[in-house]
């Protein structure tokens, strides 16, 4: 666990100012004017990132956050140059943190992951929606008393474990099963005070109604949701279903919002800000989405790189109803390297 004083990070997150953005739409690539509502051209606000832009990027950063799925890897199978690029980037000097929606594991199971691929990355520099969910308890003084109900996989579980709390559901009631016959009724632990959603593959009606009876019948039961991703690389060759296919269940059925704990909330980024002290202009998001990674860089006042290895194409980028825009866009994370080596040999 962090030495991070919850007081501290109350504190933290009264102080912060709400940052808003106005984004603008814009055409990729090349960077295009767009019309505004007076009829007048308005340069676009994202640039490809070209040698110099590379440079410049590398220069004034003190800390990159990366997102791991379509970033690092996809699946179990690293992205091309990805070695490369953290190897050179911490030999500047660079603080490496990794910022992962995916809560199918927990920041121990994450580590033990990056050695598997080769990667010397520690616990401490990985922040995942499993270890947030955890956290938002812990700040809410969730009572030690009441349970948590996970739909979701042991990613979840671990963290709520080593944070204190006791929990009911993931894996294991993905093996239970209901009959919808006449005179059933489906108990459920009316201790259960928080019912955490997250990407889950063993996810079944038993699960649906049980975190569903939590949620309506349970005076003051959470609803928390580590994310709302819709697809995601779970495989190297295909995108599935994210966890907030799973999310936007438990709304339909309980007809409730719940409170989202990953990217794009800044919940996450009040670890980072206490943990590293590096103020966010210093620091740039790079993740291969535009709805959860570059809005979370953006609420936080981070610079952004988009990378186009993951979930989003260039046609996602082109789309006119596109209003969230990176700062700079790239193919890769090994372009931030080898277009900044690029430009310094070019001088």
């Amino acid at each position: 666990m962090f030495a991070t004083s919850i007081a501290a990070l109350r504190s933290l997150r009264a102080r912060r100012s709400s940052l808003t953005s106005h984004l603008f739409l814009s055409s990729f690539p090349p960077p295009a004017a767009m019309t505004t509502a007076n009829g007048t051209k308005s340069p676009s606000t994202s640039q490809p990132l070209l040698p110099q832009a590379a440079q410049s990027l590398v220069d004034s950063v003190d800390a990159f956050l990366f997102d791991c799925d379509g970033v690092i890897w996809k699946g179990d199978k690293l992205i091309e140059g990805v070695p490369h690029a953290l190897q050179a980037l911490r030999s500047l000097g660079k603080k490496l943190v990794f910022v992962t929606n995916n809560s199918t594991k927990s920041r121990k199971q994450y580590a033990r992951k990056f050695t598997s691929l080769g990667l010397d990355v520690s616990e401490e520099e990985i922040f995942s929606s499993s270890f947030a969910a955890a956290m938002f308890l812990k700040l809410r003084n969730f009572p030690r008393e009441k349970k948590v109900y996970v739909i979701g996989e042991e990613g979840i579980l671990e963290e709520l474990k080593q944070a204190g709390f006791s929990c009911l559901g993931g894996p294991e009631d993905g093996k239970k099963k209901v009959e919808l016959k006449t005179n059933f009724w489906f108990e459920h632990d009316k201790s259960v005070g928080a019912v955490v959603v997250g990407l889950d593959q063993y996810i079944n009606y038993y699960k649906l109604q049980y975190a569903t009876l939590c949620i309506c019948e349970n005076p003051g039961c959470l609803f928390i949701a580590t994310n709302r991703d819709a697809v995601g690389h779970m495989t190297d060759l295909q995108e599935w279903p994210g966890a907030g296919c799973m999310v936007a269940a438990v709304c339909g059925s309980t007809q409730k919002e719940p409170i989202v704990v990953g990217k794009p909330s800044t919940f996450l980024m009040d670890f980072l800000l206490e943990r590293f002290q590096i103020d966010t202009a210093r620091m740039c998001m790079v993740g291969d989405r535009l709805d959860t990674d570059i809005l979370f860089g953006k609420n936080a006042g981070c610079k952004t790189l988009l990378v186009l290895s993951g979930v989003t194409s260039m046609l996602d980028l082109q789309d006119p109803s596109n209003e969230i825009h990176p700062d700079y866009y790239a193919s890769s994370v090994s372009d931030i390297v080898d277009l900044s080596n690029s430009h310094t040999k070019g001088q």
